[in-house]
């Protein structure tokens, strides 16, 4: 095991957003029924959070790149160099097959944010770990626990973990290359240290690079497709209104599928260049769906690869998950863990019955990965594992958060003691953000606080909590909502306002009561917070006050560098003015050349802005984000 600090091509993410995440909640679950089977459409119905409370936002990055240094892992043996990026959600970052001399895995030359995940900020490329609920993963920006290990027979071994704090249950990730194998191997396991079941979601999604002669291969004749707008339907992705969707470039626009894959199959997906490379993904059984992404080769789809990986190079992605679909959450009980084994390496195909019709490249790549991993290694290599799970990291290579340390902390002030010895919580990773906290633990003080925390137990410390009365009333009242007791969360705003006036009480009532009126007392009192004005003039052009929120905009002391930003706040200022008949004003904003480095996938308000506006005249290219 190499570990070095590498410096990289990096957006960087910034400062949290300060607001409590409770506003927007989470994309609504399709409506999911008709011919699709009922365990599907009863998992998708179960375990859906309101929000992502208690994570904060990441949405304070630009698109400017800077050389920063990452500690970068690097495991390798004769066939596979394997790096890992810890501090970045632990991505799998380059997978090298020796042999061939391929990255197996779509690794751009710079690491450039977008709005994709659950917390705003994503980059493309590599493999990422996704846990918490559909969407990419609330740590995939940020650092995880990490540290070596050394088993009993001498491999060594990755660990990296973290505290889930939306499910509040530990994911532990091991990654290490045997001597003589093709095939890295990563054991995950998640478990729930709580007396009651809890919602899992996970997948592995895996970026791989994309050209005209690129396809993919799952043994499953149909797929459950999705269509970005109603739900999902079965269909066949070989033949799909007489297109094998199954290459990435015959695919018009953006699409999922994910394949059926019969109960006693085996687990796999494949990827076959010109050559018959490409990377395998294998698994035990219970890392059941297999998927297929694709951006699709319209304006939307290349704008999109264009901006996630601005150096070039496009990406579909293979990825695998507890679940049959996305749109699943499955019962963790209590008490328990769930484990499997992932493998990845070179499918090692041959060209021509790879790029045959569907069912015979789907038998030449099942006896292919028969031979290259056959399936009773992997169950050995995962028994094996099961020995050494809870082994003791020797090494540590880099902390995460000091969340799971907190909640190690507040189990023990309640009496119930954390045995986690292979992925132990270090009082050394508690920091600022958790102080206040471990403050309200030790003597019953709280005084307020940047960061949030979720759960009964928080909120019962706080109903007996000395201090400061505005902040005690102000965060009951944010647990409140974050349980959905809107009436309860208002009462105590509205108390919190009687101490003391502040913007964040006010901003607070305004998502409690569904009343963006509330959004002006809020900004009068923080009339310089970029992440409350931008949620308040969204909030108000939404709600049709366009008048109020250009009030807001033009009376910010932020306003004139915003618009010299020619970033979200300007689109929004853009927005305003059309909505008022400012539209020469509007137009001179819009001609500018935006570049929101926050703009939502999916979201098209760019072009539908510049429609608007000029009618008659195309939409520019770099404008263009629509996914259908």
């Amino acid at each position: 095991m190499h570990i070095e600090r590498r410096r990289l091509r990096l957006a960087e993410p910034g400062p949290l957003n300060p607001l409590p995440n409770l506003g927007k909640p989470l994309e609504d679950p399709y409506q999911i029924g008709g011919a699709i089977p009922f365990e599907i459409i009863e998992n998708s119905r179960y375990g859906h959070p309101l929000t992502l409370h208690p994570y904060q936002l990441q949405d304070q990055y630009s698109r400017e790149l800077k050389g920063i240094e990452q500690t970068v892992v690097t495991l390798q043996n004769q066939h596979l160099r394997a790096s890992f990026l810890p501090e970045l959600g632990g991505r799998l970052w380059e997978l090298t097959d020796l042999a061939s001399g391929k990255n197996l895995l779509h690794t751009p030359g710079q690491i450039q944010l977008g709005n994709l995940a659950l917390r705003n900020a994503w980059f493309a490329g590599g493999v990422e770990w996704n846990i918490g609920t559909r969407g990419h993963s609330p740590s995939t920006c940020s650092p995880l626990h990490a540290a070596k290990l050394t088993t009993p027979d001498g491999v060594e071994v990755l660990r990296m973990w973290e505290f889930d704090r939306l499910r509040e249950v530990v994911f532990q990730i091991d990654a290490w290359l045997p001597e003589d194998s093709a095939y890295l191997q990563v054991a995950i396991r998640i478990s729930n240290p709580h007396p009651q079941p809890k919602p899992i979601y996970w997948w592995s999604n895996a970026a791989v690079p994309q050209d005209s002669q690129t396809r993919v291969i799952a043994p499953a004749e149909s797929a459950f497709a999705s269509d970005y707008q109603r739900g999902i339907s079965r269909k066949t992705p070989q033949n799909l209104d007489g297109v094998d969707h199954s290459w990435p470039m015959r695919n018009s626009t953006a699409a999922d599928f994910f394949f059926d894959l019969a109960p006693e199959q085996r687990r796999w997906i494949a990827v076959s260049d010109a050559q018959g490379d490409g990377l395998a993904m294998l698994s035990t059984a219970r890392l059941r769906g297999r998927k297929l992404f694709v951006w699709g080769e319209g304006q939307g789809g290349q704008r999109w690869q264009e901006w996630l990986s601005p150096d070039g190079g496009r990406y579909a992605e293979i990825q695998a998950g507890l679940a049959q679909t996305q749109f699943e959450n499955l019962p963790l009980p209590a008490n328990e863990s769930w484990s499997w084994l992932e493998c990845y390496g070179n499918a090692g195909l041959d060209a021509e019955p790879a790029h045959a019709a569907w069912p015979a490249a789907v038998q030449h790549a099942e006896e292919r990965l028969a031979v290259r991993l056959p399936k009773d290694v992997v169950e050995q290599s995962f028994a094996r594992w099961q020995g050494w799970a809870d082994l003791v990291p020797e090494q540590q290579i880099q902390l995460g958060s000091g969340w799971g340390a907190l909640e190690a902390a507040r189990r023990r002030h309640a009496g119930s003691e954390w045995q986690l010895a292979g992925t132990p919580f270090p009082v050394e990773s508690l920091g600022e953000a958790q102080r206040p906290w471990l403050q309200l633990l030790k003597d019953g003080t709280f005084d307020g606080a940047t960061s949030y925390v979720s759960g009964s137990g928080w909120r019962e410390l706080l109903k007996t909590a000395q201090g400061d009365t505005a902040q005690i009333a102000l965060h009951s009242g944010i647990l409140a909502q974050a349980e959905g007791d809107l009436n309860a969360a208002s009462e105590l705003y509205r108390t919190s306002l009687e101490f003391r006036q502040s913007a964040m009480a006010w901003r607070c009532l305004a998502l409690a009561e569904d009343n963006v009126e509330h959004y002006l007392p809020a900004c009068a009192a923080g009339p310089a917070d970029r992440a409350l004005l931008t949620e308040a003039v969204t909030a108000l052009l939404a709600a049709g006050k366009a008048t109020e929120a250009l009030g807001l905009l033009e009376g910010s002391p932020r306003y004139g560098a915003e618009l010299a930003a020619k970033g979200r706040l300007a689109l929004l200022s853009a927005q305003a003015l059309a909505a008022v008949g400012r539209t020469a004003e509007a137009s001179a904003i819009l001609q500018t050349g935006l570049q929101v480095a926050d703009i939502r996938e999916g979201e098209n308000s760019l072009a539908q802005l510049w429609q608007q506006l000029f009618p008659s005249e195309p939409i520019p290219d770099e404008y263009q984000f629509s996914m259908s």
